[in-house]
């Protein structure tokens, strides 16, 4: 297994040439949301006469689940008020201020060259369908797995065990791309590699600095088809 690698066009691992399936998570990994997911809670909070989140508050939600966030950020004898507000948002008057991740799109052209299987897991709920068709990303993803869509959302392996059974593969054959703790006990608790995304503060086996290395890294180590 690779240890803290980071990743490098210059130095690739030979590693690298055994995976046949990356997942990817989508709040900081696939998109940009950070300021979406602020102005999406925070104006729940507004509506309410609360003040703006915490920094903490702020990092929380970018992480869980809508669930786990309204039940952090709003005092529990208003939370049938706050999620009566939420529903009557519509997601996609926030999509302008979601942008996607710089060279994920070419990645995802030489994945798919290369037969590599894509698959999502995230603790979004039901707003991951608006992402994939806002920024026209549907056809490569399959499985996509919301916590809504499962029991326990990550940590919990769950997600990831179910696209295991559904790829036919071993978890030694699957990576998985995060940028949270979050992401990192859910790969660990299912056995499957993980790669940080921009956050070299979590324990990985390789770090990606930007999807232009890591499109170059698996370029060269990934076998041709048929090849």
């Amino acid at each position: 297994m690779i240890v803290r690698y980071v990743c490098s066009p210059l130095a690739v691992p030979d590693e690298l040439s055994a995976v046949r399936g990356v997942v990817f998570d989508c709040d900081g990994v696939l998109v940009d949301s950070l300021d979406a997911n602020r102005m999406y809670y925070n104006l729940i909070r507004e509506r309410m006469g609360l003040l703006s989140m915490t920094p903490e508050e702020e990092e929380y939600v970018h992480a869980h689940s809508v669930t786990k966030s309204m039940a952090r950020i709003i005092p529990p004898e208003r939370l049938e008020e706050a999620e009566a507000i939420r529903r009557g948002f519509d997601y996609r008057d926030i999509m302008p201020y979601v942008y996607l991740e710089p060279g994920l799109r070419e990645l995802l052209v030489l994945l798919r060259q290369k037969n590599v299987r894509m698959g999502i897991l995230t603790n979004r709920t039901n707003t991951m369908d608006l992402v994939l068709e806002t920024f026209d990303l549907s056809l490569f993803f399959y499985p996509v797995v919301t916590a809504g869509r499962i029991s326990h959302p990550k940590p919990c392996p769950e997600g990831l065990h179910r696209i295991l059974a559904a790829w036919e593969l071993s978890a030694s054959q699957v990576a998985y791309i995060g940028d949270t703790a979050l992401d990192e006990r859910a790969a660990r608790a299912a056995g499957v590699t993980f790669w940080a995304y921009k956050n070299p503060a979590l324990l990985a086996a390789m770090h990606i600095p930007n999807y232009d290395s890591l499109r170059q890294c698996l370029r060269k180590a990934l076998p041709d088809p048929g090849a």
